[in-house]
């Protein structure tokens, strides 16, 4: 949707490591100004110090995406300095598993206002101007995408609480797209489903506020951690090979973005289940050791 990349305005959360650096750095290389949004201080000043040299512009805010007041301040800012955005990357997140019924409150609060309503604040703080911006110029082009997950079309057991946050950001993001479409022909969405690609989301648990880190996990939890750090540290795809697919995207005006296609059949038998009113398929159907190694594990 975005034919030219040089001169414009890129807004990326989660930029200081995994998917938003890389897409970042392919922004400052393609003549972006950029705006830098991260929870992690640390991660943020290098990204910033990588960065800045690359770009006429670079915004830089420790935030907290989930916290509105927070997120407010910064559209504001980036209004005042730098006008309306063309791309918004809404990417984000941090991850949690268990047993749905093991998730305390505070996970809950945790992983959906990291997941979700970090993507509702960049979605609703930052459309109204991008639309502003359209209707002022009728050569500006926007494009806004947000990190989902091949969870957000799952439902892997063992993680109920990181599927349910992403399958409310799948959904958002596809009525974003309906409704886009329904008052401009200037702007667009994305959504971004990766599967396990080694980025730093398996240990996001380093970030999580101390108010939400006050229980010990249990056993469904544990197991999750594990498990999540293997099948992430052993992907095969890079966080800069996606970054490339959603670049690709942007410009083609693509909605679905995959980093393995491969997986979709899983989704297919799963969406197959739905049509037909037959009962979820077999998660572990392909990996059926798997499955069993879990079921012994947590009886």
């Amino acid at each position: 949707m975005i034919p030219e990349f040089a001169g414009k305005t890129a807004v990326l959360t989660g930029a200081g490591s995994g998917f938003g650096l890389e897409c970042a750095r392919i922004a400052a290389a393609r003549g972006m100004q950029l705006v830098l949004l991260d929870v992690q201080q640390d991660a943020l000043d290098r990204a910033v110090a990588e960065l800045s040299p690359q770009t006429t512009q670079c915004m830089a805010r420790c935030v907290d995406v989930s916290d509105a007041t927070q997120m407010q301040q910064v559209a504001h800012d980036v209004w005042a300095t730098m006008g309306a955005p063309h791309l918004v990357f809404n990417n984000a997140g941090v991850a949690a598993g268990g047993l749905v019924w093991e998730n305390s409150l505070d996970d809950w609060n945790w992983v959906l206002g990291v997941n979700l309503w970090g993507v509702i604040h960049g979605v609703r703080l930052f459309t109204p101007m991008m639309l502003d911006a359209a209707r002022q110029d009728p050569s500006y082009r926007g494009h806004i995408v947000n990190t989902a997950s091949m969870a957000g079309l799952l439902t892997p057991p063992n993680m109920g609480i990181y599927n349910v946050s992403k399958h409310a950001v799948v959904s958002l993001t596809e009525t974003l797209y309906q409704d886009l479409h329904l008052v401009t022909d200037q702007i667009s969405a994305s959504v971004l489903c990766p599967y396990f690609v080694p980025t730093g989301i398996s240990q996001s648990h380093r970030n999580r506020p101390t108010q939400h880190s006050s229980e010990a996990p249990t056993k469904s939890q544990l197991i999750g951690q594990a498990m999540s750090d293997k099948a992430v540290g052993s992907g095969k795809v890079s966080a800069a090979e996606v970054a490339h697919k959603v670049f690709t995207a942007v410009e083609d005006d693509q909605f679905y973005i995959y980093s393995h296609p491969k997986a979709l059949g899983n989704v297919q038998h799963r969406m197959e289940a739905i049509v037909s009113g037959c009962n979820p398929p077999d998660p572990f159907a392909e990996r059926p050791d798997i499955g069993e190694s879990l079921r012994q594990a947590l009886r």
